[in-house]
């Protein structure tokens, strides 16, 4: 039987690209507590000493950003005052702008796309979490790093870090991990044969449980060595470089589009948790074991210019019927994703860290439409 391995990686909240990226979610966020209709595209590079801001912020109310960042800084476990911080944000371009307005006599939810691309959406019924199993493994891991250090399970643990797990899988099943790469910074003076047995009892063992390692699985902690410098101080971080982490892990094609710090408005995000709350709508209503939906957009334009389904072969029902089911279904003009989906609520900093996707609490991942689907097919 062929036996083929994945992998895919996740990162702790004190990564410097992680940091940026929640800076940017949490400037957005308290835009869209004042003003539902702000249009925010915010970006955001931290290096030693530095974190600048830029960008484009419309809203009611500009936003205190440096206490913004400040605060972010210290909620992951950094020292505010180390760093220098450099604002440079203006307005959005009124080109844009005037690509999504539209007039109070036309029909509001045909706003259009506020940028042209291609986003992507996956499900899969092989975790309950409907994501590839190396992800979910890997956030498992980060998760429990972030919890043993706040909680002081592991003494001397630090911000930064981060995992990556391999899979192997026969026939389209996950079977067994077969490599485990652990990374986290720590205090200078801890033992680092005491982290490792730590780090493997308390969070590997423990984020793979109910999941099988091969037995001769790779599992390393710290391989490199000593990691007592990190975060911004060792690393420059920049918004938006964790694309495969924030997603599917690299399982299925990926757009290019950033999600933190752009507003609903940027299809790069809505329309990227419209294609999995679609794909996972079906997975849920048994309609494909695994699910890739792709959303296309242009500027200024409501109706995507293309969608597709594809089930992998896995479909009760062959793809193109599922694709009018689909169409049916779901509305993805982004005013109508924007409404449906709840995406005017200062919600995006809980989708920031472990991935945007498999957190039942977020509104993308409800599968509240599986009846519709069915009931579209006939079924």
């Amino acid at each position: 039987m062929k036996r083929t391995v994945y992998t895919a990686e996740s990162v702790c909240e004190g990564h410097p690209d992680k940091l940026c990226d929640l800076i940017a979610d949490a400037i957005l966020d308290e835009c869209l507590m004042e003003d539902e209709n702000a249009r925010i595209a915010c970006e955001v590079l931290a290096t030693a000493g530095k974190i600048v801001v830029a960008g484009e912020i419309t809203a009611v109310e500009q936003p205190d950003i440096e206490r913004i960042v400040r605060q972010t800084v210290e909620a992951v476990g950094y020292d505010p005052e180390e760093y220098e911080v450099e604002i440079l944000v203006h307005d959005q371009s009124q080109d844009i702008a005037d690509g999504v307005y539209i007039p109070a006599e036309d029909d509001p939810d045909d706003q259009g796309a506020g940028d042209q691309g291609v986003m992507y959406g996956y499900a899969t019924d092989e975790t309950p979490e409907m994501l590839p199993m190396p992800c979910v493994l890997a956030h498992s891991i980060t998760r429990l790093l972030t919890v043993a250090r706040i909680e002081g399970l592991i003494k001397g643990l630090k911000p930064d870090g981060k995992a990556q797990v391999s899979v192997a899988y026969e026939a389209g099943v996950p079977k067994e991990a077969t490599a485990i790469v652990v990374s986290v910074q720590h205090d200078e003076d801890k033992d680092m044969d005491e982290l490792e047995n730590e780090v493997r009892a308390l969070i590997v063992f423990a984020a793979l449980k109910d999941f099988p390692m091969a037995e001769d699985a790779t599992l390393l902690v710290n391989p490199s060595g000593r990691f007592v410098l990190g975060g911004p101080e060792a690393d420059t971080g920049v918004t938006g470089r964790k694309l495969m982490v924030d997603s599917y892990g690299g399982f299925i094609p990926h757009g290019g589009g950033a999600f933190s710090g752009k507003d609903a408005s940027k299809v790069d995000r809505s329309g990227a948790y419209m294609a999995r709350y679609i794909a996972k709508n079906i997975v849920a209503a048994k309609l494909a074991k695994r699910c890739l939906v792709s959303l296309a957009y242009a500027i200024g334009v409501a109706e995507p210019v293309a969608i597709s389904v594809d089930t992998y072969g896995t479909g009760a029902v062959p793809d193109d019927e599922l694709l009018k089911a689909v169409k049916t279904v779901f509305d993805c003009r982004p005013a109508v994703v924007y409404e449906e989906l709840g995406l005017y609520l200062p919600i995006f900093t809980d989708s920031t860290n472990f991935g945007h996707f498999g957190k039942e609490y977020l509104p993308w991942e409800e599968t509240d439409r599986a009846g519709e689907l069915l009931n579209a097919l006939g079924r």
